[in-house]
């Protein structure tokens, strides 16, 4: 249940802390007042798309944060809990977002990816807005009424699950069946490409050293040369080689250290400093004795390497990558000549999803069915009450013209309606008229809602269009809806107000160079006097008070459970 939300520079809000209860809340106030900013900044907070217009003009971000009481909900503390998320009950959201277009939303304080809270917020909160009926016409969100009613969604995930698979079988089961029109020519070429390379029989590494060696025999005069002469250097026969001097300032030196053996370091050194010169030299004469000119062994060299630049560029790589190439044709190769044991297999595979398939998208067609009948009862019923005596709502499931198997089954889903007594039932967009559709549309969002399970739903306004004795009725159903759960609802009807738990009243307050949105929860006398304003409009007369009084005495004996326990609300 939502318990707290806070809203920050967002619209023309400046600052509001709203605490709720449960049961049924009316929030109401003049047009234009920011009724709906509520519902909008609980929407940013759970994951809905924002950009810096949403901003109050003059400040740099906007904050929502949000807070809910989750100890009765188990689904949702295991979601916390899986990511590590979870705090003592509790769950508290926050939304960030700044003038410059970044977003951050944090679920217990950690920062998350609005994905995140998009997922959890669909566990948490419902919110019909005011203009669902339009989006009611469309085919796909009929067909997701329909399936939310009847609880198919694990049907629905496993036929979308096998239709992804059977496609992308299809798909290289195509490319197989593409590729064997031009497999002759093909097959030439990669036999052609792959005995070439392999007549090479070189590794990565055998590059590697034939380039190293051609860089040896390129140079091998100056390696030469420079080795002669630091042999000359470090061991010459005359005797001013470096081994020479090292080696007699070392004698000099031990004969020293009995006069001052602070010098015992010095010779220590110098004797390491001899060994070294020795085996350096050592090794510098054995190097200089292996080198070889050989010009025979430096052309096969160069040409070596040019053939292997020649394929490099043939198949646009580098010489170090021709083994990878190689490997990649030779697989191509066996794909190609093992081809029709391929096809054989991605048939077999392909018959196997699609029977898999159309079962389960049978079976959804047969739940569908069910829920359909029911569905149709239901919505029906709810038009009686709402205004349109006679009416009749079917929920038609008839097969695809192609019998195919889809991601979202094999069936087409249609609403179909008569408004008046008598007559024959016809598409929802070809008979009903914008006041009769949102009255449709509010009987299918409170159905829909009362097979769900979410702790909260949002009614934004969905009550336009209708008056009278309707809109009590519409009030009774969200009340009814409020004895289990929680209930917030954005009203311009009295009657409707009149028949929620309790009331908050927004208002815009305009000083001269700024405007403030406030909302406050009314008690007795205040709920009168709102439910008398949205009665009477400008000049409220005594009898108006009575009649509001009444419409509010009447309202709460509704029903005879006890009243949810109400929160302060602060501005």
């Amino acid at each position: 249940m939502l318990t707290h939300i806070h809203v920050r520079n967002l619209a023309i809000v400046d600052a509001i802390d709203v605490e709720l209860a449960g049961g049924m809340t009316a929030l109401t106030g003049e047009t234009g007042a920011g009724k709906s900013i509520l519902v909008d900044a609980l929407g940013l907070v759970l994951g809905d798309r924002a950009d810096n217009s949403v901003i109050r003009h003059g400040c740099e971000r906007a904050e929502i944060s949000a807070s809910f009481e989750i100890d009765r909900l188990a689904g949702v503390a295991e979601w916390l809990c899986a990511r590590e998320l979870d705090l003592d009950g509790e769950c508290q959201l926050r939304r960030i977002i700044n003038r410059e277009g970044r977003s951050r939303g944090y679920i217990n304080g950690q920062p998350v990816p609005m994905q995140s809270l998009r997922e959890l917020g669909e566990q948490l909160v419902d919110i019909h807005g005011q203009h669902e009926h339009q989006s009611l016409l469309r085919s796909a969100v009929q067909r997701q009424l329909l399936d939310a009613f009847g609880g198919h969604q694990p049907l629905l995930t496993e036929v979308a699950t096998l239709y992804a698979e059977w496609k992308s079988v299809q798909d290289q089961l195509d490319s197989v069946i593409r590729d064997t029109t031009e497999r002759d020519a093909r097959l030439d070429l990669l036999r052609y490409q792959s005995q070439e390379l392999e007549a090479l029989g070189l590794s990565a590494e055998d590059i590697q050293s034939i380039d190293a060696e051609h860089a040896r025999q390129a140079n091998a005069g100056q390696l030469l040369e420079a080795c002669q002469q630091g042999l000359a250097r470090l061991d010459a026969e005359d005797g001013d080689s470096a081994y020479s001097l090292v080696s007699r300032t070392l004698d000099e030196l031990s004969e020293l250290v009995r006069l001052d053996s602070r010098l015992e370091e010095t010779v220590r050194l110098l004797g390491d400093a001899a060994i070294l010169v020795q085996e350096g030299t050592e090794s510098l004469r054995h190097y200089a004795g292996q080198l070889e000119i050989d010009p025979g062994r430096l052309q096969w060299l160069e040409d070596r390497i040019g053939i292997l630049h020649d394929l490099a560029r043939k198949h646009r790589c580098t010489p170090e990558e021709l083994p990878v190439v190689a490997g990649n044709i030779r697989r191509e190769l066996d794909s190609i000549e093992h081809a029709d044991q391929h096809r054989e297999t991605l048939q077999t595979r392909l018959g196997e999803l699609e029977q898999s398939c159309q079962k389960a998208a049978r079976q959804l067609s047969d739940k569908r069915k069910r829920a359909a009948t029911a569905f149709g009862k239901q919505i029906t019923t709810a038009m009686q009450t709402l205004g349109m005596g006679g009416g009749v709502f079917r929920a038609a499931v008839t097969p695809r013209k192609d019998s195919a198997c889809g991601p979202h089954g094999m069936d087409n889903i249609e609403f179909l309606v008569s408004a008046n007594a008598g007559q024959p039932v016809q598409p929802l967009a070809k008979v009903a008229s914008g006041g009769e559709l949102s009255r449709i549309s509010l009987s299918i969002q409170v159905i829909s809602a009362g097979s769900e399970t979410i702790p909260t739903l949002i009614f934004d306004e969905v009550d336009s269009g209708i008056g009278g004795g309707v809109a009590e009725i519409v009030g009774q159903k969200l009340r009814a809806l409020g004895a289990g759960r929680q209930v917030l609802c954005v009203t311009h009807l009295p009657q409707v107000a009149a028949l929620a738990h309790q009331q908050m009243q927004v208002s815009k307050l305009s000083g001269k160079d700024t405007t403030h949105t406030r909302i406050r929860p009314l008690d007795g006398t205040e709920r009168v006097d709102e439910l008398a304003r949205m009665l009477g409009g400008v000049k409220i007369t005594r009898q108006t008070r009575e009649h509001a009084r009444e419409m509010m005495e009447l309202g709460q004996k509704q029903d005879t459970r006890s009243k949810p326990v109400r929160r302060k609300a602060k501005a």
